[in-house]
């Protein structure tokens, strides 16, 4: 598809999430003819487990694909004039500014002006503050777990100051995923914090890019009732959008995936409460009259969002020590195969107990193959194969091995057939919200200069 106008962005979705493809990426950059290619990269659990490899290195925190996304992307990137922007900054944005710096020094590109926004990170501010916690419905310092981490989300204004200061390059940590695309779009059209219809409208278009290859059939797919075509090679999607935010969704031609009414519409409520109050940092967005049309093939016109003064108060995402998750996971298989999985999982929940020490209540057990996603709501005929799953949030690390361990000595310890066992343990970070002012939370650009 060719650009609209001379007078339209084009904005195009690199990734939806932390450990999306970057190949689509690439195809974008390359012959997208894109003013922006933009990666959404964080998750409220990928800030807090940032923060947590930031407690163990100083200089760590951010996306640790941040890296091969740039190298991937930079060489297209730099030679078409196509700005970056992401929030693959998580913990660490400055960090994440110098590594950046690093790849391009690497590939011997012309340096671009690097803008990295700060600001999110009001761990102090809530100390202080005390604000109730959503999930607990009390005060943040009757919360037992230890607090690491706190992230404000930020709205789409710092990077529109950051573009508007010359940078080729945004990194950003914690911010509303659509404000990753709004920004540009102020930048481009001088729109306003108080311009509320066109907020909403460069929202609309930002939610229904910011999972990439969602909207391009990835999560609308089911065979035979939503097929959807050549999907190992799905293509992420792009956006042309006009200064009064009428958008035009589009596809690299030959690229997998389809783009419709109907993928359209599913994402457009993809993780909204309420279509007529989405609330984000810069808009509270009515979605209810919204409407697609289809222009062409994999073309889709977008309009009718409008908006509300955005709110006083922010998000905050709070990340706590959660302890140490052990796992371990081990499959029967064949006549009985569910009647020797539940006797394997008594013996291991009575040795955690009676050995180990475990509390009862901490040790979890799932038969995978047999409904154990409908915990229970759902009987099923005896699976020709199943896999055990042990798991329990404990205090150590070494408790947390112990899980695996008593799985794996289902070996030779029977019950009968057991195979493939793994195991795992991994630091727990927990996660939760609550509100703050938003004149709590202060934003700040600040410049990598080209060198």
């Amino acid at each position: 598809m060719v650009r609209m106008t001379p007078h339209t962005v084009r904005l195009g979705a690199g990734a939806g999430f932390a450990g999306d493809r970057i190949d689509p990426a690439v195809d974008l950059a390359r012959r997208g003819s894109l003013n922006y290619l933009i990666f959404e990269c964080l998750g409220e659990r990928t800030v807090a487990a940032g923060h947590a490899r930031r407690l163990r290195d100083p200089d760590d925190g951010y996306d640790p694909l941040l890296g091969a996304r740039l190298r991937a992307v930079l060489p297209a990137c730099r030679s078409s004039g196509t700005a970056v922007v992401t929030n693959s900054g998580a913990a660490n944005p400055a960090a994440a500014g110098a590594r950046a710096a690093e790849v391009v020094r690497e590939l011997g590109l012309p340096p671009p002006r690097i803008g990295i926004v700060t600001g999110d990170d009001v761990l102090d501010t809530v100390r202080r503050l005390d604000p109730v916690v959503w999930e607990t419905g009390e005060r943040l310092s009757g919360c037992a777990d230890e607090l690491i981490s706190a992230n404000a989300y930020l709205g789409a204004e710092p990077v529109a100051e950051a573009l508007d200061g010359g940078a080729d390059l945004v990194i950003t940590g914690r911010l509303a995923d659509p404000a990753l695309y709004v920004g540009p779009l102020m930048h481009e059209f001088g729109w306003g914090a108080g311009e509320h219809d066109l907020l909403a409208r460069g929202t609309m278009v930002g939610h229904l890019l910011e999972c990439a290859g969602q909207l391009t059939g990835g999560y609308f797919a089911d065979p035979g009732t939503k097929p959807v075509p050549g999907m190992a090679r799905l293509g992420f999607p792009y956006a042309d959008v006009d200064r009064n935010g009428m958008a035009v969704l589009g596809k690299l031609a030959g690229s997998g995936g389809r783009l419709d009414p109907r993928t359209c519409g599913e994402q457009l409520l993809y993780e909204v409460d309420d279509p007529a109050a989405y609330v984000t940092p810069d808009v509270v967005a009515d979605f209810t009259g919204v409407t697609f049309g289809q222009s062409a093939r994999d073309e889709v016109r977008a309009r009718g969002a409008t908006g509300r003064p955005r709110p006083e108060e922010l998000k905050v995402t709070l990340g706590f020590r959660g302890g140490w998750l052990g796992e371990g996971q081990i499959s029967y298989a064949g006549p009985r195969c569910l009647d020797r999985a539940r006797l394997a999982a008594d013996i291991v929940r009575e040795r955690l107990v009676s050995v180990h020490g475990l509390a009862a209540g901490a040790i979890e057990t799932e038969f995978i193959g047999a409904a154990a996603a409908f915990r229970g709501l759902l009987a099923v005929p005896e699976p020709a194969e199943v896999r055990l799953r042990v798991s329990a949030r404990v205090p150590t690390a070494e408790l947390a091995g112990a899980v695996g361990w008593e799985v794996e000595s289902l070996y030779t310890n029977g019950p009968a057939g057991g195979g493939g066992a793994r195991q795992d343990r991994r630091e727990v970070v927990v996660v939760r919200s609550c509100l703050i002012s938003r004149a709590q939370v202060a934003a700040a650009v600040r410049f990598l200069e080209p060198r």
